[in-house]
């Protein structure tokens, strides 16, 4: 049983000197950085715009919608890397090429769907 418990021993002592090695990281940093705060640097900002305004901003939904759209296209192009790897291996080129189009049906689905909804329009 001790050397079941053993190889946790190790795993633990290895978050440890992790833990330490981060620790004086950022304990030397603090100790070594220049602190003099002026009012410009305490203003907050945003990608180096100055703040104007409230501080409250309403969104509109379409932009959520683009921004899952663009996610479904990433998830599509992940998936077609390893299709194309796939679909050159002798005894795959057929099914596999089936697959793809149902799995290009969903998303072209997906896409008339929005597009009937009228949420890929840009007003």
């Amino acid at each position: 049983m001790s050397g079941y418990f053993s190889s946790y021993a190790v795993v633990l002592v290895l978050f440890a000197v992790g833990l330490v090695i981060v620790a004086g990281a950022l304990f030397v940093n603090r100790m070594l950085r220049p602190d003099r705060p002026t009012p410009e640097k305490l203003l907050s900002y945003e990608c180096g715009v100055d703040p104007v305004g409230g501080d409250w901003a309403q969104s509109q939904v379409r932009y959520y919608v683009y921004t899952y759209l663009y996610v479904v296209f990433a998830v599509d192009a992940v998936f077609l890397f390893p299709w194309a790897t796939i679909f050159a291996a002798p005894g795959f080129g057929m099914t596999t090429l089936a697959e793809m189009f149902v799995f290009l049906g969903f998303i072209a689905l997906g896409i008339l769907y929005g597009w009937r909804k009228r949420v890929l329009t840009w007003t």
